[in-house]
């Protein structure tokens, strides 16, 4: 019996997100609220929201989960 490996899939390139929904990704992957995040980049909890919705649509993502792995594969 032999073992073959294969290369793991590539995944599609990540459509580019905007600064600011890059910040606000980099810290809900962090751990921190909508409310905190919202405080930390001076903004209101319905844009913060409004923001990661954004993200959410543009990359077919539905969970935080999904978020923080996304994050953490681009570095944030």
């Amino acid at each position: 019996m032999s073992i073959t490996l294969t290369a793991p899939l590539a995944e599609a390139p990540t459509p580019s997100l905007a600064p600011r929904e890059q910040e606000a990704l980099r810290h809900i992957a962090s751990g921190c609220t909508y409310l905190q995040t919202a405080r930390l980049m001076g903004l209101s909890k319905h844009t913060v929201d409004a923001y990661l919705r954004r993200i959410r649509a543009k990359l077919g993502i539905n969970t935080t989960a999904e978020m923080t792995r996304l994050a953490i594969s681009m570095g944030l």
